[in-house]
């Protein structure tokens, strides 16, 4: 439906669309408390996403795709994981942060969020379970397609955009 660099901008002309509206009292607070809910995904000062949205949007990935997998292209750790899930044929979703925009703020927020400010940060069902090794050392104890098969309906969903055994998404 959207590319992924459109994604972010529709969303923002669709708050942008009902802030307007529910400032001028055409729309019940209910409509206007659901987009706002998502966070400001703009920064007045740098144009990039806030620390508060960056939490927003990590937790709205992880909570949408299975499993989840924030990495950078370059890091041994971070394709020690992605090749686990290949090896099992899990579907998973990648978030390249060195080449997203606001990759270094996402780090942050995943270090708030998680302790660890490492990549590959993984997250199964919702819950980080850790990095690379993690994920080697749950596999091999044959304890990480459980946790998979645990996933939610609204999470073992393969149609999202970006998702897909090996796909990933890149910068926005």
């Amino acid at each position: 439906m959207f590319h992924p660099g459109q994604q972010v901008d529709y969303f923002l002309a669709v708050c942008s669309f009902f802030s307007m509206f529910s400032r001028a009292g055409c729309l019940p607070r209910l409509a206007w408390t659901g987009c706002r809910r998502m966070g400001n995904f703009t920064s007045s000062t740098t144009g990039g996403l806030s620390s508060t949205a960056c939490v927003q949007y990590v937790q709205e990935v992880v909570s949408q795709n299975c499993v989840v997998i924030f990495s950078k292209t370059t890091c041994p750790y971070c394709k020690m994981a992605k090749n686990v899930f290949n090896e099992i044929g899990a579907t998973y979703k990648v978030i390249e942060l060195d080449e997203h925009n606001d990759g270094r703020r996402l780090q942050e927020a995943l270090a708030q969020m998680t302790g660890a400010r490492t990549v590959p940060r993984v997250f199964i069902n919702g819950n980080c379970i850790g990095g690379g090794s993690d994920t080697k050392q749950l596999h091999q104890q044959g304890k990480l397609l459980p946790l998979i098969e645990q996933c939610a309906p609204c999470c073992a969903a393969t149609s999202s955009e970006g998702s897909g055994s090996g796909q990933f998404e890149s910068a926005k």
